[in-house]
């Protein structure tokens, strides 16, 4: 397997050291009441989170980079056709692959094939930093198609295209955290990046705030799209997928061959759509 040294040696220490960190400041800090075991919803998650782990470092990470390098050679692509300076280059690269991310979240839950692997992330009954990791296999390797065509498309260099996804990696442990950060410092972070709060109302059971808040770095194109939500409490939010209560059936098993069962329609067990009336608007409500 060819190294990556900024992956390998850089980003995978530091992304180690921020899920421990998170770990901790969500285990003394907590924003949501845990309902479920944290050490077996942890073994659970990782052990799932295997397959996923090695398509990204022997795939998901060397495809699109062997793409990067191809549209780089050729001069293909958005950011080769216009010359930018590096810190204008560096700027672009960040918002134009955020925002292509923004959409691939928006089909994972709207296109129904891409639905089936990415309800196996939702389907976790407490969230928290280890769901950050609870992705099925099978979307990682939709993910390889989407990153090579954003690659190509943008014109991504080798070296920005590792240092974005150590960011987005980044961004997503500390937005899946249930760490309670303090309100006015969550509510200043909400300008700019995804926060735990914002990231929560889209884990709701609540089937159109699931579908809201599809950020992953920035809060920027929720506010564009008119998806963003910040108005529903922390201890109002029921974590999960309304059709899947029972831990039961989100054994390791059955998780993994969730993708290819009949999906449910998005209604409670006992028959009922999950809703509730909205809160005041356009508050990270505590």
């Amino acid at each position: 397997m060819q190294r990556i040294p900024l992956m390998d040696y850089v980003g995978r220490p530091l992304l180690a050291c921020l899920f421990l960190a998170l770990l901790l400041l969500q285990w003394r800090f907590p924003l949501r009441r845990k309902h479920f075991s944290m050490l077996h919803r942890l073994v659970r998650n990782f052990v799932l989170s295997i397959p996923g782990f090695v398509i990204v470092r022997l795939a998901m990470l060397p495809i699109p980079i062997a793409v990067a390098v191809w549209v780089h050679e050729r001069h293909i692509g958005l950011l080769n056709w216009v010359a930018l300076p590096g810190w204008l280059a560096v700027i672009a690269t960040f918002l134009m692959m955020d925002y292509a991310y923004w959409w691939w979240h928006w089909a994972n839950h709207m296109v129904p094939i891409f639905w089936r692997f990415h309800n196996v992330h939702h389907t976790d009954l407490d969230l928290d930093v280890s769901t950050a990791a609870r992705f099925h296999f099978g979307e990682m390797i939709f993910s390889i198609g989407f990153l090579s065509l954003a690659v190509a498309v943008f014109g991504i260099a080798p070296l920005m295209l590792v240092v974005f996804f150590i960011a987005l990696e980044a961004a997503t442990l500390f937005h899946h955290s249930n760490w309670r950060l303090p309100i006015k410092l969550e509510r200043l972070l909400n300008l700019i990046i995804v926060t735990p709060r914002m990231h929560g109302i889209h884990h709701s059971i609540v089937q159109r705030e699931t579908n809201s808040n599809w950020g992953t770095i920035f809060c920027w194109w929720d506010k564009l799209h008119r998806t963003l939500r910040r108005d529903v409490p922390q201890d109002a939010v029921t974590i999960g997928v309304a059709a899947y209560r029972e831990e039961r059936e989100l054994t390791l098993g059955k998780l993994f061959a969730l993708p290819f069962r009949h999906q449910r329609e998005w209604r409670l067990p006992s028959g009922e759509f999950p809703d509730r009336t909205s809160q005041s608007a356009d508050e990270l409500a505590e």
